[in-house]
């Protein structure tokens, strides 16, 4: 079997943009990180449509109101920590209030920013941006989705916050067939005991625990749910009564992402056991990336556990 290739979805990102620049017209905004969020690399090929607006977060928010209320289609980018953290007033109050047509790019999200510590280690931003009305919310599983995602959101209107990750994650969707589709999980696996559901990296972490179920002589379904905001409530509710039991997995606390909002739905229309991975209420710390994912937990060996765990409970 071939090598699986890695990359970060932040890389996808730079990537997009300067790919897509020759179709279409857009312009970037970066907040004096272009090199780590790689908007540098659109920088490059259109410097004429690209503006540093230096460290401050919130004006450039700001600024990317005032181009979007212009016509114009503006991609903020900055780490998460700073474009959901800082920045939360500009981005509810001049972007989400008057519903303006502005992307965020936010990178160096989650735990595996590893060294740069708790402090950068942003896992409270899908909380909070699900919290925005008419925000989309997206984290795409893979460079593969990353690119779709940026293009989509070009041809989107209205407010989309972009969660993209610093550690290179296996690119597993096949670039020329995969087309994103706002509010649509994609289901990667089959399967009829459990259902396990992931964003970002967890979604090929989920792969790895659903291949160690499978040799105990579990099925489990496994989900990508790159849409978070709109979640695709018929697929989650098909997991529910289908499968009867569900595990969620993400690089973010397990309070108010991915799971919450999981939770929610199945409370609501199919109750069944929903068990949850992710930062379990905390902050996280400086260290080496594999490190930490087995410190907290982000690992296929405890999802397999929770899965197993849900199917009792059914």
């Amino acid at each position: 079997m071939a090598d699986i290739i890695k990359q970060a979805t932040r890389e996808a990102y730079g990537n997009a943009l300067a790919e897509f620049g020759e179709k279409y017209d857009f312009v970037v905004l970066d907040a004096d990180l272009a090199a780590a969020t790689k908007t540098g690399t659109f920088k490059k090929k259109f410097p004429e449509r690209f503006f540093d607006c230096g460290i401050a977060e919130g004006n450039m928010m700001s600024v990317a109101a005032g181009i979007a209320a212009s016509g114009r289609i503006p991609f903020a980018s900055s780490f998460a920590m700073f474009a959901a953290g800082r920045a939360f007033e500009q981005v509810r109050n001049s972007i989400g209030y008057p519903h303006l047509n502005v992307k965020i790019g936010a990178t160096h999200a989650g735990i595996t920013v590893g060294e740069d510590g708790a402090t950068h280690q942003c896992l409270e931003d899908l909380a909070v941006m699900r919290t925005i009305p008419g925000m989309a919310v997206i984290q795409p599983m893979d460079s593969v989705e990353a690119r779709a995602v940026v293009e989509w959101a070009i041809n989107y209107y209205g407010p989309v916050y972009m969660r993209f990750g610093r550690f290179a994650c296996p690119i597993l969707l096949d670039r020329d067939s995969y087309k994103f589709e706002l509010g649509r999980n994609v289901r990667l696996r089959e399967g009829t005991d459990v259902t396990l559901i992931g964003t970002g990296l967890m979604v090929s972490v989920a792969l790895d625990a659903a291949k160690l179920l499978a040799g105990e002589g579990i099925s489990a379904r496994v989900v990508n749910a790159a849409s978070i905001k709109p979640i695709d409530e018929a697929d989650v509710i098909a997991a529910a009564a289908e499968t009867g039991a569900i595990v969620t997995a993400e690089e973010h606390n397990i309070i108010g992402g991915l799971g919450s909002a999981v939770a929610e739905v199945v409370t609501a229309n199919r109750p069944c056991p929903v068990l949850r991975v992710g930062v379990e209420d905390r902050f996280g710390k400086s260290g080496k990336v594999p490190v930490l994912l087995e410190e907290f937990g982000l690992t296929a060996a405890n999802i397999a556990d929770k899965a197993r765990k849900a199917i009792s409970m059914k």
